[in-house]
C-alpha cells in the first residue's frame, strides 16, 4: 500500500500518541477545513475514527494495528481517549466524533457540490439513510450507494464502480474492523477521495436508531446513553477500563 501520510496536512508535531495509535490533536472545525482542502485538491485519504474500543482491537489484531497506524487521520471519538491523553499529559484539544464528522463533511459536500457514495447496512437502512440525507441537505449529490453484505467478487464490481464515478467522500459502514480493512484493501486503486468508516451511522441516518439527546453528549454520557438504550453493549463498554488501565500502566512504565 502506498504511503497515504505523505501529504496530510497534520503533521507528527499534531498528534497524541496513545498506546501507539496516533490521534490528530486538532479542533472539529480545522479538521473539517483541512479534510475539505484535500477534497478540493483532489487528493485521497483516509480516516479512521477511533474510541478506547476500536484502540484496544489493536492488540487482537496485528494487521488491523498496521491498517490504523498507516490511515491518514485518527481522530479522537470518545470521551475515554480524552480522559487518557489528560492521563498521559498530552491532552488533546477536542473530540473530534465520527458522525459529526460525517455530517459536517455531507453539509459541506451539499454547498460545494462534492460527490458522495455510500456503502454499508441493509439495503433498506442504506436506501432511507440516503433519502434522509438528500432533504436534510439539498443539493446534496449523491453518485451511488450499496449495502453492505456482498461477496468478495461482488466486492470487486462495488470498488470497479467506486473508481468509474471517482467521488469525493466514499462513507463506509461496515462496522469496525471490517470497514477498515476493507478501505486498506481497496484505496490504492482509486485516484482520489475521502474514505472513512462510519460503523453503524447509516442506522441513525435512516432513522432506526436514535442518538443521545444532545444534553447526554454535552455531558460526555453518551456512551451511558447507549448503555441504558443497548444494554447488549455492556461486554464493549468494559474494554473501557481495561483500556484505561493500560494507559497508567503505559505512564508508570515511561516515567511520567
Amino acid at each position: 500500500m502506498e504511503n497515504i501520510l505523505d501529504k496530510t496536512i497534520i503533521g507528527k508535531k499534531d498528534q497524541v500518541e496513545i498506546l501507539e495509535v496516533p490521534f490528530i490533536n486538532t479542533t472539529r472545525d480545522q479538521f473539517l477545513d483541512i479534510i475539505t482542502t484535500h477534497i478540493e485538491r483532489k487528493e485521497k485519504k483516509f480516516i479512521i475514527t477511533a474510541n478506547p474500543e476500536i484502540v484496544m482491537q489493536t492488540f487482537k489484531d496485528s494487521y488491523f494495528k498496521r491498517i490504523i497506524q498507516e490511515a491518514s487521520y485518527v481522530t479522537p471519538d470518545g470521551v475515554g481517549i480524552k480522559i487518557a491523553s489528560k492521563i498521559l499529559d498530552k491532552p488533546i484539544l477536542e473530540r473530534i466524533t465520527g458522525f459529526e464528522t460525517m455530517i459536517d463533511l455531507l453539509q459541506t459536500a451539499a454547498k460545494n457540490k462534492h460527490n458522495v457514495y455510500f456503502l454499508g447496512a441493509k439495503n433498506t437502512t442504506i436506501k432511507k439513510a440516503v433519502e434522509n440525507v438528500q432533504l436534510k441537505f439539498p443539493g446534496l449529490q449523491v453518485q451511488g450507494y450499496r449495502d453492505g453484505y456482498f461477496t468478495n467478487k461482488e466486492s470487486v464490481e462495488i470498488r470497479n464502480e467506486i473508481k468509474k464515478l471517482q467521488p469525493d467522500l466514499v462513507f463506509v459502514g461496515l462496522g469496525c474492523p471490517r470497514q477498515e480493512k476493507w478501505i486498506y484493501e481497496n484505496i490504492d486503486h482509486f485516484n482520489k477521495g475521502i474514505f472513512m468508516g462510519v460503523g453503524g451511522s447509516f442506522d441513525v441516518l435512516s432513522g432506526e436508531v436514535k442518538r443521545a439527546p444532545l444534553m447526554w453528549r454535552k455531558l460526555n454520557l453518551e456512551w451511558f446513553y447507549r448503555l441504558v438504550t443497548q444494554p447488549w453493549r455492556i461486554k464493549r463498554m468494559l474494554e473501557l477500563p481495561k483500556f484505561l488501565l493500560k494507559v497508567f500502566k503505559e505512564k508508570v512504565e515511561n516515567g511520567k
